[in-house]
């Protein structure tokens, strides 16, 4: 494959995406920008981002209905962890990042299983989806990683990135090149967003100490 035609499918590709698509791209972009930078602010760049693509995985030229079930899930937690993000305990302090606990990864399995199992299920019974085992992955580790997230767990970034490395290539496949290097690029800024946490991590125990 030569360079040239990689270039041209990129321009093709270019020319077909939506000025939709780019809005919503673009507040993911923001979206995951503050999520590494530990902000608050995800959430609204997030719930922007998630309405969009409700509106775009649905359509039936798309058909990833899994995926379109998915970002309203997204817009549930991210309304959920903007308001779990924002209250204050009794010492005043937000809530900090931490390690998943045993009881707290065994619910994020639960999370992913029933999502899985559940998506799975409508999407090859009830829907025209030509890749309903991969959209259901790609979205039941999303559903596990974003409740993880919601709770400040710094194992979120494994999780989202599991789902990160099967949706690129669903993504592309699908006809959707923009999504697809979007969510390259989550999975980049995944591996960064781990070991800042991390650093941060550090930074809240030295505090305490």
């Amino acid at each position: 494959m030569s360079i040239e035609f990689f270039e041209h499918y990129i321009l093709n590709q270019w020319h077909l995406t939506s000025w939709l698509e780019i809005i919503a791209v673009s507040f993911s972009i923001l979206q995951v920008l503050l999520a590494y930078k530990n902000n608050v602010f995800l959430y609204p760049a997030g719930i922007i981002s998630t309405m969009i693509f409700i509106w775009l995985f649905a359509n039936p030229q798309t058909g990833l209905y899994a995926e379109a079930s998915l970002n309203l899930y997204y817009l549930i937690m991210s309304i959920y962890g903007w308001i779990l993000w924002s209250l204050k305990n009794k010492k005043e302090e937000q809530l900090e990042i931490s390690s998943t606990t045993s009881k707290e990864m065994k619910i994020a399995i639960g999370i992913f299983i029933f999502a899985f199992v559940l998506l799975f299920f409508v999407l090859s019974r009830y829907t025209d989806s030509t890749v309903p085992y991969m959209d259901a992955f790609v979205s039941g580790m999303a559903w596990s990683g974003m409740w993880l997230l919601a709770k400040r767990k710094i194992e979120n970034w494994i999780v989202l990135n599991i789902s990160n490395i099967v949706g690129i290539p669903l993504m592309f496949y699908k006809g959707m090149p923009l999504t697809g290097l979007l969510t390259l690029f989550l999975f980049i800024v995944a591996i960064f967003g781990y070991f800042n946490w991390k650093k941060i991590m550090a930074r809240q125990k030295i505090m305490v100490a």
